[in-house]
């Protein structure tokens, strides 16, 4: 088992911040840190930097992850990566991370 970072852990108990509608179980409890998987950031054996994560519910991960059904890819993208910034904004407010 790979230990967790500052970021992974942090993601612990939060609200979900990718908040598909119609999907998002809205339980804090089921809350990871879900990376954003963009090209040039990750590939084969290479994880993206824990600052492109988003806490997502087990329901919203499972979308991102494409587990998530019948919701459109293009959708689940867009409010992954608005659930990356509003990561970011609320780890810079609370000063576990700096610009």
């Amino acid at each position: 088992m790979s230990s967790q970072t500052k970021l992974t852990r942090a993601a612990r108990d939060r609200d979900c911040q990718i908040r598909l509608p119609g999907v998002c179980n809205g339980d804090p409890a089921t809350t990871v840190l879900a990376h954003y998987r963009l090209s040039g950031t990750c590939g084969m054996g290479m994880k993206p930097h824990d600052l492109q994560g988003a806490w997502a519910c087990s329901a919203c991960h499972d979308a991102c992850d494409g587990r998530g059904g019948s919701v459109n890819r293009d959708e689940v993208r867009l409010a992954h990566a608005e659930g990356v910034f509003r990561t970011q904004a609320i780890l810079l407010k609370e000063g576990k991370v700096a610009a």
